[in-house]
């Protein structure tokens, strides 16, 4: 790998052009080197911070975002689509992104082994600028020397799988903002109304001989505690926060886990993965890729156990000589009415317009399912909102009410 790719990261605050400020991340030799890369973006650095070695590299040795490989995708088809060179083409695909970011790095760095005589997925597998699928069809355009219809059809199954997470990121948002809200009240009833209201019925409580009910007085001891140490409570939360982002491959594995065995959710799940194994096909059938190498990398492209074991078992049968359209019915974990489609483009021999009708159709039942799951969520978190807030709000009207009695 270059040296421009094993450059430190630097956390900015800098002011813009137009008054405001920018808060972001931007790598580079030194803090020197950092501040004058984000002058040429016309950002004035006022605090420059050096991340630690081992959040410096965090995301570095992984692919590029999507939103970023969708971009270079389409700028790609568009400048040798109109027969541009390809290092001509990655040189001005390199100035979209701003100087010193890892994607300006990462194009510039296959730039330069394109230019020495590298083909451009040998390149790109290197500096790892796309993940294994869009490598896998950009090594097969260079055998067939259609790089640009590639491109155009990568662009257009990265905005698709875009929509797919934007649809997904939807479905979290409205859960996350709710129990965020309930929880932030939860907090502030527990550390300042329970026990302020609580102290003051338990005075009125001792003039008539009783006590707080056990609840209330957890609940005060509890709530106390937290306001009096609000400073140690806050580096625990920093501190679980920190070991979540370590242990972030062993936590999205389990909620995976949980999330397949959770009734609606794991039909989400489903359609989610469906969606992605069509769209990836469609991909690398049109790049002239064989069936059989096409599962095996469609297949390993999806999370979902019980379908990528079934497409892993198909192709193998595959392989050994198998008809397909016999061995479409052993992947029971598709819907019986995209199965018969299959079998019939098959048939057809026109596979690749069935994945890429299939990937639609199944972005749109995402849709669908999508819409029924928030029907569903929206009266459990309605319960949980009830039962958090309206437990601690218990714990002061039990004893309200019974001093109103014993005032009675």
């Amino acid at each position: 790998m270059s040296r421009a790719l094993s450059q430190s990261a630097f956390v900015y605050l800098a002011s813009n052009p137009e008054g405001g400020y920018r808060v972001g991340v931007v790598r580079g030799k030194d803090e020197r080197h950092a501040s004058t890369l984000l002058r040429k973006q016309r950002l004035t650095p006022m605090k420059t911070l050096a991340l630690p070695a081992a959040l410096s590299g965090m995301g570095a040795t992984g692919e590029l975002p999507l939103k970023q490989q969708s971009e270079i995708h389409f700028q790609l088809a568009q400048l040798t689509g109109r027969g541009v060179p390809l290092v001509e083409a990655l040189d001005v695909v390199g100035q979209t992104f701003g100087e010193g970011t890892m994607g300006h790095q990462r194009v510039l760095h296959v730039r330069e082994m394109v230019a020495s005589g590298s083909t451009f997925s040998d390149a790109c597998r290197k500096a790892k600028l796309f993940d294994v699928v869009t490598t896998a069809v950009y090594a097969s355009a260079e055998r067939t020397g259609d790089l640009s219809g590639a491109a155009k059809q990568l662009a257009i199954t990265a905005r698709r799988q875009l929509a797919l997470r934007g649809k997904v990121g939807t479905l979290l948002m409205y859960p996350m903002i709710v129990m965020g809200i309930s929880l932030i009240v939860s907090i502030f009833l527990l550390t300042y109304i329970v026990p302020k209201v609580g102290r003051t019925l338990e005075s009125q409580l001792v003039q008539v001989g009783k006590q707080l009910p056990l609840y209330t007085q957890v609940l005060m001891v509890v709530g106390e505690f937290m306001r009096d140490h609000w400073l140690l409570m806050l580096l625990a939360t920093g501190a679980l926060a920190i070991a979540a982002i370590f242990a972030r491959a062993q936590i999205a594995r389990f909620a995976t886990a949980v999330m397949h065995r959770t009734p609606i959710l794991s039909d989400v799940i489903l359609a989610q993965e469906s969606a992605r194994f069509f769209t990836v096909m469609a991909a690398m059938t049109r790049s002239g890729i064989n069936l059989a190498d096409a599962l095996n990398v469609g297949a390993n492209a999806i999370n979902h156990k019980t379908l990528r074991a079934q497409l892993h078992n198909l192709r193998a049968k595959l392989i050994e000589g198998g008809v397909l359209r016999h061995l479409i019915d052993g992947v029971t974990a598709l819907p019986i009415g995209t199965r018969k489609l299959m079998i019939a483009a098959e048939r057809a021999g026109d596979l690749e317009t069935a994945f890429d009708t299939l990937g639609q159709d199944m972005a749109d039942e995402l849709d669908r399912r999508t819409s029924r799951l928030l029907a569903v969520l929206e009266p459990l978190l309605i319960v949980f909102m009830a039962i958090s807030i309206g437990g601690l709000l218990m714990a002061v009207m039990i004893p309200m009410l019974t001093v109103a009695n014993q005032l009675g």
